[in-house]
């Protein structure tokens, strides 16, 4: 097991950048010191080179939690990918290198700026994110959503907003409580219904980011009041937990 410092150290991945996977739902640690520090192991490494290999293929981090979620995540593909990337990569570098060496003796004869061309990169990249961004939840989520006006996608987020709000009038009660769960259970048929199928899984990586203090955070105090995403972070932690031992 490595502290979140030591991880920091082998990978070049600061311990801010950790935490804040930590807080998404991204990166969970494997364990925590008896004083409540993160501990990671060897799986926990492999993930993370999986997250910054796809973060070389420019994902974001929403599809990238989806993507290494994904039983089917192919690793070894992956790798076949980022390594054709690579050579696109060294390919431009070197050219980059012989123009300015050429600049450097005087060559310039001749203006180029081919070398600057990242097309052939950028339309790798772009084929390869067209296969990534196929997990089940995110095609799901495109079939949905397509066609759906923006008037339709707000009202669908305003009723969305409405189901926190009943989060903001039971906050001062047991998030573990009939209430508070009934509404966990409407959140995720709600999801399901106008998102993707949002598994218990899904859900569990959901709470965590209502109450990781980031925009969902944001978004739902902004507008159901002050507490209420931590709160229903907890009641469906509490949801998860308990279906978990059932």
């Amino acid at each position: 097991m490595m502290t979140v410092h030591e991880v920091s150290r082998i990978t070049g991945v600061s311990a801010r950048t950790l935490q804040y996977y930590d807080s998404i739902g991204l990166l969970s640690p494997s364990a925590h010191t008896e004083a409540g520090y993160r501990l990671y192991d060897e799986n926990a490494l492999m993930v993370l080179q999986e997250i910054l290999l796809l973060r070389e293929l420019r994902f974001p981090l929403k599809e990238i939690g989806e993507i290494v979620g994904d039983p089917g995540f192919d690793r070894q593909k992956a790798i076949g990918q980022q390594i054709e990337l690579l050579k696109l990569e060294k390919e431009r570098l070197e050219g980059l290198i012989e123009l300015a060496e050429k600049m450097r003796k005087g060559e310039d004869g001749h203006m180029s700026f081919s070398e600057f061309d990242r097309t052939k990169l950028d339309e790798y990249a772009r084929e390869a994110k067209k296969q990534w961004g196929g997990t089940p939840a995110y095609a799901e989520y495109e079939k949905k959503s397509s066609g759906r006006t923006a008037e339709e996608q707000k009202a669908i987020a305003d009723r969305m907003m409405d189901i926190f709000a009943g989060f903001a009038s039971v906050k001062d009660g047991d998030p573990a409580g009939s209430e508070a769960q009934a509404l966990v259970r409407k959140l995720q048929a709600f999801i399901t219904e106008n998102y993707y199928t949002c598994t218990d899984e899904i859900l569990a990586g959901l709470g965590k980011a209502y109450g990781a203090g980031g925009e969902f955070t944001k978004n739902i105090d902004g507008r159901a009041g002050e507490g209420t995403a931590a709160f229903a972070a907890k009641a469906v932690e509490a949801w998860c937990t308990q279906n978990a031992g059932a």
